[in-house]
């Protein structure tokens, strides 16, 4: 019988007001167990390590703090980065957090990590106990994020077969037990740098959705995770909280016309490659209806990778306006055919829509989009895949993806060229224009002035990724991150989640409380 049976049966409240039961998704639970070096705190599910501490962490309005810093700088040309820490931080095994500790970190990672991308990193270097130099291979000026979401590691005590199931950090929490496949329990540091956490015992329990409904409607969990599916329903003594989200989901629209490469492989599309028909689709889109069919109303319109983020463009919004729509698809001389579907030239306006495969929601999203194209005569069809072939099916059809990250580089991922080649990353698209503002943004030494480099690589006036633009993609919905709430319990401010409905919500769990 496990732990989460025998001690906290009936919820953390239960044990007074200090402990909590958490139940989150099965993907949760880090494979590799908590070691940064493995993804722990980075990857798609970016979140706060928790057992470790960071250099910066984000603020609430996604703006770089501190954590362990207490500065940093970068050289004029972005080569390298300064950073000073504090020198009251002690691992859990009594000894001193120092530069060096910070220094082997980041080496490691770079060397190790598959989840995240270090290639910036040329190696970083211990000037003194207090002092690290990070030596890039190109200027980075949004190194801050990164710096957010490395736990720093004991050069001391760390063995790569056996940390991540033993991690000795200097965070807010350290790891009393693990179950693997079943739970998480999390106890507070006595001795944290920091304000002492309020919530002293962190139980996480790792359910399928389902299973975590019931356990919230037996009293057993005081937090669990949910998606739109349960919520008309109601569970006595809890509330559903609704977080708000960049976690978007959005349809990429190929941009060249279609052609076979060297293995025979189809890229491109003859019907999306149209820059009218994209911008037709964009704003033939009706994201609230959506919204409140598809998502019970928990959630809001997406019109960019980065709604509302500090390197946002407002210019990316736009309104449902499917007259305009519908005349743009005449102006491209796709016109109304008898059967309700439009044609040009012989050729039918069709989209094959695909969907991962198991994703309930993306296949009731899928089907509405579909729904509401097909009101402006195109004709769509759905299609589930796996993702060992959705990435290269994307080069050809539109496939429904999900986004959102706490960092400027997911715009970067998403719509910069990739070297070597006429096409970004995930669908067919190239704008030299938009790849130069995002290497000057790079290339800043200052952070707060690449934000405006990032906004101009949406759109200057002129060229982009916006309705008056280029419209490569075209995106729908943010999806509200959902949870059962105990009555009494007081989830601290959380700021805007990022893409995967995991470990985000317990970024600041030492500040929760019970009333």
């Amino acid at each position: 019988m496990s732990v989460s049976e025998t001690e906290t049966g009936t919820g953390g409240q239960e044990q007074g007001q200090t402990s909590v039961v958490i139940a989150m998704g099965p993907t949760s639970e880090p494979e590799a167990g908590f070691d940064p070096a493995y993804g722990w705190g980075a990857g798609e599910h970016v979140h706060e390590p928790l057992i470790q501490s960071t250099l910066t962490v984000t603020n609430a309005d996604l703006t770089v703090g501190y954590d362990l810093a207490t500065g940093y700088s970068a050289s004029e040309d972005g080569m390298t980065w300064t950073v000073t820490i504090r020198n009251d931080a002690y691992f859990t095994d009594g000894e001193l957090l120092t530069a060096g500790d910070v220094a082997f970190t980041y080496n490691t990672v770079k060397e190790t990590s598959s989840v995240n991308d270090f290639t910036m990193l040329d190696y970083a270097e211990a000037v003194d106990d207090t002092t690290v130099v990070f030596h890039m291979t190109r200027p980075y000026s949004i190194w801050p994020y990164t710096m957010a979401v490395v736990g720093i590691v004991p050069e001391h005590a760390y063995d790569s077969a056996s940390y991540g199931s033993n991690p000795i950090g200097s965070g807010r929490y350290i790891l009393k037990q693990w179950d693997r496949g079943q739970q998480v329990i999390l106890e507070a540091n006595p001795d944290y740098y920091g304000e002492a956490p309020k919530m002293q015992q962190v139980t996480i329990l790792f359910m399928e959705e389902d299973a975590a409904f019931l356990a919230a409607r037996a009293g057993e969990v005081d937090l669990a995770y949910t998606s739109a599916t349960y919520s008309d329903q109601t569970v006595d003594g809890y509330s559903l909280a609704a977080c708000a989200s960049v976690d978007n989901r959005g349809f990429n629209l190929p941009a060249v016309s279609e052609r076979k490469d060297e293995d025979g492989n189809t890229i491109g599309n003859n019907f999306t490659s149209d820059v009218l028909v994209r911008r037709a689709i964009n704003i033939g889109v009706d994201r609230q209806e959506m919204i409140d069919n598809v998502l019970n109303g928990y959630g809001s319109p997406a019109y960019s990778v980065c709604d509302q983020l500090p390197w946002y463009n407002e210019a990316s919004e736009v309104e449902y306006d499917p007259e305009e729509a519908a005349a743009l698809l005449d102006e491209a001389g796709w016109h109304m055919g008898d059967d309700g579907v439009r044609e040009k030239d012989g050729v039918k306006a069709e989209l094959n829509l695909l969907y991962s495969t198991g994703d309930t929601v993306r296949q009731a999203l899928a089907a509405d989009f579909a729904g509401q194209m097909e009101e402006l005569g195109i004709s769509c069809t759905l299609e589930g895949v796996g993702w060992d072939t959705a990435y290269d099916r994307a080069l050809s059809d539109p496939l429904l993806w999900g986004w959102g990250a706490h960092t400027p580089m997911e715009l970067y991922n998403i719509y910069h060229t990739l070297e070597g080649t006429n096409s970004a990353g995930y669908s067919p698209y190239s704008n030299e224009t938009v790849d130069a503002y995002m290497d000057q943004a790079l290339a800043s030494s200052d952070l707060e002035e690449s934000y405006e480099l990032w906004k101009l690589a949406q759109w200057d006036g002129t060229t982009g990724v916006t309705q008056d633009g280029d419209i490569p993609w075209v995106w729908l919905v943010n999806i509200d991150h959902l949870y059962w709430v105990r009555d009494g319990l007081n989830v601290a401010e959380q700021k805007i989640h990022p893409h995967g409905h995991g470990w985000s919500v317990v970024n600041n769990v030492d500040q929760w409380t019970w009333s």
